[in-house]
């Protein structure tokens, strides 16, 4: 049997076809056989010889988005913010990706995976919070930002604002996680880490509409 000699453009055209079906169908409404339908020559086969499950095949978009459009990048080497600054952009930007924030509403569910969850979390502990902590402690040292933790909150950021916010891990209304991401805010500013202004307030707000209204466990 003939072997595909090129196995990475095979994948980006299964994450190419995934990422236009989640985006226009929804990941709940959306099949592996819709996504080797949309490859034309693929076998469903193929598909799972580089992905075991569509819930893999949606971490991987996820990942891909963020790489493509990563928010910490674009701001680090600004001269003409601070540290704060630079995370309060960081912020902005992020929200502002609006495939990438319709692709994280869509995702939800694929957190009830433990294996993707898992890997979520390592992913948050090697890649984000090495990023929160850099600027962190860029603005300690431009005086922008005032904490002793700034290792503990790098750590922390990130577990709070994709587990603890995730109303698929804990329920939640809207309205319930704009008050739990209210409490981060005031949490961290009592840090000294004061990210969260009333813009990043509103944008949040506009983003947490677009969830589904989680009914509470009894």
């Amino acid at each position: 049997m003939a072997r595909n000699k090129y196995p990475e453009v095979t994948v980006e055209r299964i994450l190419n076809a995934a990422q236009r079906l989640f985006l226009e169908k929804g990941y709940e409404n959306t099949t592996i056989q819709d996504i080797v339908d949309e490859l034309g020559g693929l076998t469903k086969g193929a598909v799972y010889h580089h992905f075991k499950s569509k819930a893999e095949i949606m971490d991987a978009v996820g990942n891909r988005m963020f790489t493509e459009n990563n928010p910490f990048e674009a701001v680090m080497d600004r001269k003409d913010l601070n540290g704060l600054q630079k995370l309060r952009e960081m912020v902005r930007l992020n929200q502002s990706d609006r495939a990438r924030m319709d692709m994280n509403v869509q995702s939800l569910p694929i957190l009830k995976n433990p294996k993707v969850l898992a890997g979520m979390i390592e992913a948050n502990r090697t890649e984000l919070t090495p990023y929160f902590q850099k600027l962190i402690e860029e603005g300690n040292r431009d005086g922008s930002i005032h904490t002793e933790y700034a290792k503990e909150l790098a750590e922390l950021i990130p577990l709070l604002t994709s587990l603890w916010l995730a109303p698929t891990v804990f329920p939640a209304t809207p309205e319930e996680m704009l008050r739990k991401f209210r409490f981060i805010g005031e949490m961290l500013a009592n840090m000294g880490l004061p990210i969260v202004d009333e813009e990043i307030l509103t944008l949040a707000a506009d983003y947490f509409q677009e969830f589904t209204p989680v009914k509470q466990n009894p």
